[in-house]
């Protein structure tokens, strides 16, 4: 069953379903994304943006499409999934992808179209809306994040770790006592590192943060281990990269220019219990945002998957469908 539910029931994924089209798109510096498209080649044009920054797009985000109502385009943002190159973190900002998002629309012939993003994919959503109006149609966003510096040290200095300190212990384990006051310059230090093992030990205890965290129904045997795969060690570095930089945004520039998203039909979906990007800026976006509508997830954390949240942003895909 797809995401049109039956007697109320909570909507779930629709089917598995391949790529109609896939491309390697060139835009600059070396840089050479990913691309895909799947569902209706005909449909409505939705651009998908996935989170991190550096985690890239999986099968299952396909699937929160009507495949018959939407023309559905997924792709890797520099350096991650399987876009090259892995990791570099060279030519490699917020500007630098929301220039893609035109080059990879440009490349497919998609003029106007809707946004869909998590996490990091609601912050680059709202930089390129917030730049490019009007090629945005409607935007649906989960788990919102802005970058300002409230944000980024509630989750890597003082407030997540007073929830989880347990995990928040083995986070800051490999570091010094001086370097637990400022955990993203540490963590960067080590994700430089020449040694690949070093890196991997580094990006290993970042990504575990992060993925203890994440959800109010975390399967502990998911993580954990000695070391990470080469994607791990990208996103961790690409992410960490962006956080060293306060991800090139001006402090509160996204919610200050909310106000540029008047006319664009706007969804946003947030737990209320969500650890790594707490309610509070969902709260201040919606505020700012003229016209858009807050959803509060009552039973839910940060993760599009946990059936609450799902729920609505299936509901929330399938309206704008129409």
């Amino acid at each position: 069953m797809g995401s049109e539910a039956l007697s109320g029931a909570p909507r779930t994924l629709y089917p598995p379903i391949q790529p109609f089209r896939t491309e390697r798109l060139a835009v600059g510096n070396g840089h050479v994304l990913y691309v895909e498209q799947c569902g209706n080649p005909s449909g409505k044009p939705v651009l998908f943006l996935h989170g991190g920054p550096g985690s890239g797009c999986s099968p299952t985000h396909r699937r929160l499409f009507d495949p018959t109502r939407y023309c559905v385009t997924l792709f890797d943002q520099r350096a991650c999934g399987r876009s090259t190159p892995l990791g570099s973190l060279d030519a490699n900002t917020t500007p630098d992808l929301v220039a893609d998002i035109d080059c990879v629309a440009d490349a497919l012939g998609i003029d106007r179209f809707m946004l869909f993003g998590g996490s990091w994919g609601s912050t680059l959503a709202l930089a390129y809306a917030q730049t490019r109006p009007e090629r945005v149609t409607e935007m649906v966003l989960r788990g919102i994040f802005t970058g300002r510096r409230a944000e980024l040290d509630w989750y890597y200095k003082e407030g997540a770790s007073r929830l989880f300190p347990d995990e928040w212990a083995h986070f800051i384990a490999p570091l010094s006592d001086a370097e637990r006051a400022d955990p993203i310059a540490a963590y960067r230090l080590r994700l430089l590192d020449e040694d690949r093992t070093v890196r991997a030990l580094a990006a290993r205890s970042w990504t575990d943060w992060e993925a203890r965290t994440v959800s109010m129904r975390t399967i502990r045997d998911a993580v954990g281990g000695f070391g990470a795969s080469d994607a791990a060690i990208a996103f961790a570095r690409i992410e960490n990269h962006f956080f060293v930089h306060d991800l090139w945004f001006e402090e509160g520039q996204l919610i200050r220019e909310a106000g540029r998203l008047a006319g664009i039909p706007g969804v946003i979906v947030q737990g209320r219990y969500d650890v790594v990007t707490p309610p509070v800026t969902a709260w201040d976006l919606h505020r700012a945002w003229p016209g858009s509508e807050l959803q509060i997830v009552e039973d839910a954390g940060h993760a599009f998957s946990e059936p609450g949240t799902l729920d609505r942003l299936l509901a929330a895909t399938d309206r704008f469908a129409s």
